[in-house]
This record gives C-alpha cells, sequence and structure tokens, in this order.
C-alpha cells in the first residue's frame, strides 16, 4: 500500500506545485479560489485558463513517455530503448515543417498532424525493416537510421523557412508545454484514456518479453503479432506526446526505471511508469518557470540537462556491476 500512495501522490503533489509556481506565485488560498472560479479575474484567467490546461498537457505528455518508453524497454529488453530510437520526434518535427512549407498562407498545421508524421514514421520504419524482428533489435537499428535521415531532412527545411516561421518551429521543436490551450490538453487527454485502456490487456503479457521466445511460445502467446502490437501502441503514444509538447527527452528512459525501483520487479510496470513520467514532465516544466525568471525554460531543455547525468549514472552503474 505505501508504494501506491506514493505513485498516486507523487504526480499529485508535482501537479498541485506546477499550478502555484510561476509569475506570479500563487498562495494556497489563491490557488484555491482559482480554481474554484473565485477571486479577481485576472487570477481566474491565470489559473484555469493557463495553467491548468498546461499541467493536463504535460500530464498527458509525461504518461504517454513513460508508458511507451516502458513498452519499447520491455521489446528490446534493453533499459535505454526509447521511441527517440525509431525515429518519432524527428518524423512529428518534419510533418509540421513540411506543412509551413506547402502552406499557402505560411500557417503551421494544427498538433495532430505531428501525430500523423509519427505513425507515418513507424510504418515507414517497420516497411524498412521487413516487420518488427525476432527480438524487436532490428526496428530500433532501422529506425535510429530513417530517424537521421528524417533529422536531416528537418535541418534542412528548417533553413528554408523565413526566420519568422523558422522560430516559430524551432521552439516547438525544443520541448515546450508553453500556450497549450484547454482544446488541445482535453483532445490530448481522451486520446491517451483511448491508448491507456487498449494497454490494459498487455500489463502481464508484456512481463512476458523477459523469457525466452520458446518459453513464450509454449504459453500459446503469438510472438510476432504481440511485438507488432506493443510497437504499433508505443509509438501511438509517443507520437501523441510530441504532437502535444513537441521531443521532450530522457522521460522515456527514466520513468519506467524509476517506477520499477518503487514498486520492485513483480508488479505490472507500464501504469507505473505512465504516474511517474507525469510527474517527471510537470516538474521539469515547473522548474523551467524558475530557472531563468522572468524567462522560461522549456520542459524539453530541462529534462535534456537532467538526463545527461542520469544516462552516464546508469552507464558507469551498470559497467561497475
Amino acid at each position: 500500500m505505501p508504494k501506491a500512495v506514493w505513485l498516486i501522490s507523487l504526480p499529485l503533489l508535482v501537479s498541485l506545485a506546477g499550478l502555484g509556481i510561476g509569475a506570479p506565485l500563487l498562495s494556497p488560498l489563491d490557488l484555491l479560489q482559482g480554481l474554484a472560479g473565485e477571486g479577481p479575474r485576472w487570477l481566474q484567467t491565470l489559473v484555469l485558463d493557463i495553467r491548468l490546461p498546461r499541467l493536463l498537457a504535460g500530464l498527458v505528455v509525461g504518461a504517454a513517455l513513460g508508458t511507451a518508453g516502458a513498452l519499447l524497454q520491455a521489446l528490446a529488453r534493453n533499459r535505454l530503448a526509447s521511441p527517440d530510437l525509431i525515429g518519432l520526434n524527428d518524423g512529428a518535427l518534419l510533418a509540421l515543417t513540411l506543412s509551413l512549407l506547402w502552406s499557402p498562407a505560411g500557417l503551421i498545421a494544427p498538433w495532430w498532424c505531428a501525430l500523423f508524421g509519427s505513425l507515418a514514421t513507424v510504418l515507414l520504419v517497420l516497411l524498412a525493416a521487413g516487420g518488427v524482428g525476432s527480438q524487436g533489435y532490428r526496428v530500433l537499428v532501422i529506425g535510429i537510421g530513417i530517424g537521421s535521415l528524417l533529422k536531416a531532412g528537418f535541418d534542412l527545411a528548417l533553413a528554408t523557412l523565413p526566420v519568422m516561421h523558422a522560430s516559430g518551429i524551432h521552439a516547438f521543436s525544443v520541448g515546450s508545454l508553453s500556450g497549450r490551450t484547454p482544446e488541445v490538453a482535453l483532445t490530448a487527454a481522451a486520446l491517451l484514456a483511448i491508448l491507456l485502456l487498449a494497454a490494459v490487456p498487455l500489463q502481464r503479457t508484456v512481463a512476458l518479453f523477459g523469457l525466452p521466445d520458446d518459453s513464450i511460445r509454449s504459453l500459446g502467446v503469438a510472438l510476432p503479432r504481440l511485438r507488432l502490437t506493443v510497437l504499433l501502441l508505443a509509438a501511438a503514444l509517443a507520437g501523441l506526446a510530441v504532437s502535444v509538447s513537441g521531443p521532450i527527452g530522457f522521460v522515456a528512459i527514466a520513468a519506467p526505471l524509476l517506477a520499477r525501483r518503487l514498486i520492485g520487479n513483480a508488479a505490472p510496470l507500464l501504469f507505473p511508469a505512465a504516474l511517474v513520467g507525469a510527474a517527471l514532465v510537470v516538474a521539469a516544466d515547473t522548474l523551467g518557470r524558475l530557472l531563468a525568471t522572468p524567462a522560461e525554460v522549456p520542459a524539453g531543455v530541462v529534462t535534456g540537462l537532467i538526463g545527461g547525468p542520469f544516462l552516464l549514472w546508469l552507464l558507469l552503474r551498470r559497467t561497475s556491476r
């Protein structure tokens, strides 16, 4: 029970901090008034129209990344596997950049076009790899190559855009929750709920990836179908996250590892990783508002600063064993 309480209370506590911290700093009484729709008009606007949608978007992004990371790490049987490896972020960014190039009005496409870019990237990777492969490694290796090509395409397209448009797409490319509207946050939350419901039947099945393939087959599991399902679900989750916020690194790798340390090896990992991922993204966004006040550091930059030392610690820890 204490572990479950920890997992649930972590994103709740971080969310309360995220609503109150910023410019201006809100007291608990101000926060309660704003959430209740009371107090000055500026307070209601700040809490309900600006910070609350931003908070919901951060929770959605973090939960999606945490779940996607847990799925891919199980599929690849590697704690360093993440959605970045199969080019999802690069595909989403390229889709939005091309929408700017092709738009006669010079307008960026709706946020969900990035989701289609991510899913198209997965289909391209699967096509190039000829399937998921016997261990899931082939998709990861092919994905690294395609991701590099998509990244080069994004850089090339960005170089041809006018400065005004290039600055807008660059703000998205560093991973930021700033300016997310209630409509975007609620739509993304509904899509996340659907994807998490689809993950429910996989809760315990994904844990079978820790067994040898022959043992899994002896249990009556169709391995190729399971691997494809896991990959497509992880791609949809990661694509949803990058569509809302842009690429936010480190979370998809760290959330499953931290969740495993909290709950142990026996319990299912997917939803604990979602809760830890949600807390990490909201914490990074909140910290970004404090680092350079009154300016803001994007959440993707904050997670990048934290992620480097974390990965170094993880690699050194594995080497020392």
